[in-house]
């Protein structure tokens, strides 16, 4: 019987500690604010690799962290972000600009580090172009996301970002030829939680 309590005590002890160690999570808003190094690869009308070089760009926006377990994240966002290239086949002037409103929806890792937190994540997007050169390509871009960066106990954040676009961005009217346009990039932003 003494052995049956002194367990029960020890076990009600461990769950206070472990209770009280996990970080209470709740849903938080963000905002965020990067530079972006933009290009588009792919094939020409002749199925010859374009020789497209990086431009920079800039994004900003905000995103919800909802959590789903302990240091686990789900991240929607909303941003406008600038995506295109420097065409080098033609004047040296001549680039790509378009601006696109992008939904990110991010699979976010957060454990504690230090007095902070680590993230590291992952997730599709989808993005619509709006400005820029946006006429002359299809509208719809849709593609993947990693991240990872460090969140402060300020709640300020930095992170480094990679993107890969999935689904062809080149015009209906060279639908017939090899030409397959994608965005990619990289980057890296400042945040804050709120």
């Amino acid at each position: 019987m003494k052995k049956r309590i002194i367990s029960l005590f020890a076990a009600i002890a461990l769950i206070a500690f472990v209770t009280n160690a996990q970080e209470v999570t709740k849903t938080t808003f963000g905002v965020r604010a990067g530079i972006n190094f933009q290009n588009i690869n792919g094939k020409d009308y002749n199925g010859d690799k374009l020789t497209n070089s990086l431009i920079v760009g800039f994004n900003i926006g905000a995103n919800v962290e909802i959590p789903i377990a302990q240091d686990f994240f789900l991240q929607p966002g909303l941003l406008f972000t600038t995506k295109g290239a420097k065409i080098n086949d033609e004047s040296p002037d001549t680039k790509i600009n378009i601006g696109y409103i992008e939904l990110p929806i991010n699979f976010l890792y957060k454990p504690l580090l230090g007095n902070g937190h680590f993230m590291l994540g992952f997730g599709p997007y989808v993005a619509y172009g709006v400005t820029g050169d946006a006429s002359e390509f299809k509208a719809l871009d849709a593609g993947a996301n990693i991240l990872a960066g460090y969140e402060f106990a300020s709640k300020l954040s930095f992170q480094l970002n990679a993107q890969l676009g999935l689904v062809k961005i080149n015009s209906v009217s060279t639908s017939g030829d090899m030409t397959s346009e994608k965005n990619t990039g990289f980057g890296f932003s400042l945040g804050y939680r709120f």
